[in-house]
């Protein structure tokens, strides 16, 4: 028969069938050496996740986060205050190793926010806005990635709103955190 391997049928039940659903119970469960779950628990300490949220995004997306989106909600800065408040900035600031993004709503200046917080964010770009579509939202996010050669899969969105929420999927990045539960301490 075209497309058969030649092995035996799963047809029937018996020792095949107890055999394939036992070798796909282990892919799934995915037991992983002690020193590597080790080293995944410090990097999710390292870039402020806990594990379950770190292991799964890491599992979904294939790859390490090497970078946050934050938008302008997430980092509560807006025309009239535009300095990251000093327990956001604490968080910010102890982050190492991972790119710090900002997405910066209307009517806030990505260039003022990068300018007041130039020790906290490596760069501001002004966010997706309600009336683009969604293939300008995906372009606007590739650009901002893009801009600091960054692959969109290893970037995690950080924000508060539903709209902030679809950055996600249309960018194709690594997940997506309510602020709250990002800036809530460990």
């Amino acid at each position: 028969m075209i497309g058969h391997n030649g092995g035996p049928g799963l047809g029937g039940g018996g020792f095949g069938l107890y055999a394939w659903r036992r070798a796909r119970a282990e892919l799934i469960s995915e037991r992983m050496p002690l020193e590597i779950v080790r080293r995944r628990v410090a990097r999710a300490k390292e870039l402020g996740l806990d594990y379950k949220s770190y292991a799964s995004i890491r599992a979904a997306s294939g790859r390490d986060v090497i970078a946050f989106l934050f938008s302008s909600n997430a980092l509560r800065v807006g025309p009239r205050m535009v300095a990251i408040p000093a327990e956001r900035a604490e968080r910010l600031s102890a982050l190492k190793g991972v790119t710090r993004l900002a997405a910066v709503h209307r009517p806030l200046a990505p260039e003022t926010v990068a300018r007041e917080n130039a020790a906290l964010i490596e760069a501001a770009h002004a966010a997706p806005t309600l009336a683009e579509g969604w293939s300008d939202t995906r372009a606007r996010l590739a650009a901002m990635t893009a801009g600091q050669g960054l692959p969109p899969n290893g970037v995690l969105v950080i924000g508060e709103t539903a709209l902030e929420a679809e950055w996600m999927v249309a960018g194709r990045m690594a997940g997506y955190l309510p602020a709250a539960r990002y800036f809530q301490t460990l």
